[in-house]
């Protein structure tokens, strides 16, 4: 009988733990969820990484297969050439004289054409943020020189006298 009065009393008292284990549960529900989205955002960073180096293989295939092409291209245009200047001075030195001279122009072209873009990148803009630069490195440079105690020596440790 005193097993009944003890189960009968477990029975009407409230349990704490449901409301405790419930906010739990929304708690692990939360951290699930939050796992399940970035785990797709990893996988889709994932996929894209592997799309992007793909991309990047071909990419370089193609490169070179149009660089293949354009120096067969290139090679095949000269020879047509040679052949059509072979046939108009009427000697095949000639016209290989004549191919090797067009080939020195294109060069020094080329050469020419790589300076001029090499001068085109030191353009005003560049020189003027240059000097601005300067300008305000000297400027640093005498308001160092102006808030130090003047020991008769300058920046590097010699002597100024």
């Amino acid at each position: 009988m005193h097993d009944e009065g003890e189960s009968s009393h477990a029975a009407a008292a409230p349990d704490p733990a449901p409301s405790s284990s419930g906010w739990l549960a929304e708690v692990g529900q939360f951290a699930r969820a939050v796992k399940r989205l970035f785990g797709a955002q990893m996988q889709l960073l994932a996929a894209e990484l592997g799309l992007a180096r793909s991309a990047i293989s071909w990419l370089l295939l193609a490169g070179l297969a149009a660089t293949v092409a354009g120096v067969g291209l290139g090679l095949s245009l000269l020879g047509l050439l040679g052949v059509l200047l072979a046939a108009w001075f009427g000697s095949w030195i000639w016209a290989l004289l004549a191919l090797a001279l067009l080939q020195v122009l294109f060069l020094l072209g080329s050469i020419l054409l790589f300076r001029r873009c090499m001068h085109w990148m030191s353009l005003p803009a560049t020189r003027s943020e240059w000097s601005a630069m300067m300008r305000e490195t000297l400027r640093k440079a005498e308001a160092g020189d102006a808030a130090g105690p003047d020991s008769g020596q300058d920046t590097r440790g010699e002597d100024r006298s």
